[in-house]
């Protein structure tokens, strides 16, 4: 009798997981995202880094989704020796804005604790070897009500449930 059931069994696994999948394509839209000053998976050059001015380089986004109330940007770095590092954390970025300049924070954009304790932008600034920085931009369905202490893990907890569409852009960086 088990050997009856089981084709039957796999064959709706197949016919629902394509359903499943299709239904959260459709449900999440990507975000574009880029930077005038790199090309995704390429160097981020040393002005942006602790080597350097430690700024924040220029953003550029796009097709964001009817709807969005709000914009959220986190950037981080996997490859740090404690896990995850975080540099940026901003929420409440305005839907209309199309540019993060360099050195800037958008009118109305509120920013959070990076993982040095500063409501900033902190540069690249790995220790040793090559690290990954993941540029990770939001479209929200609502504006967030967030204190300035807001980490990270905080921020993503908010934004729950209200992410209508997500874009990245990963830049590398070295030390020499």
């Amino acid at each position: 009798m088990g050997n009856r059931i089981m084709p039957w069994l796999l064959a709706g696994l197949f016919m629902a997981t394509p359903a499943a999948i299709g239904k959260e394509a459709r449900t999440m839209s990507e975000l574009q995202l880029s930077s005038p000053a790199f090309a995704h998976e390429g160097a981020i050059p040393a002005r942006f880094t602790c080597d350097g001015q430690d700024i924040n380089p220029s953003l550029t986004f796009g097709n964001i989704p009817a709807g969005t109330k709000s914009l959220a940007l986190i950037v981080d770095d996997p490859d740090a020796p404690v896990g995850m590092w975080v540099h940026w954390v901003m929420w409440n970025i305005p839907p209309e804005t199309r540019e993060i300049r360099e050195n800037s924070v958008p009118a109305g954009a509120l920013q959070g604790l990076n993982d040095w304790k500063k409501n900033r932008y902190g540069g690249p600034c790995p220790p040793s070897g090559t690290h990954r920085y993941f540029f990770k931009l939001y479209a929200l369905d609502s504006k967030l009500t967030l204190a300035p202490a807001t980490t990270k893990t905080a921020l993503e907890r908010a934004m729950t449930g209200h992410i209508l569409a997500r874009g990245e852009l990963m830049g590398t960086y070295r030390r020499h």
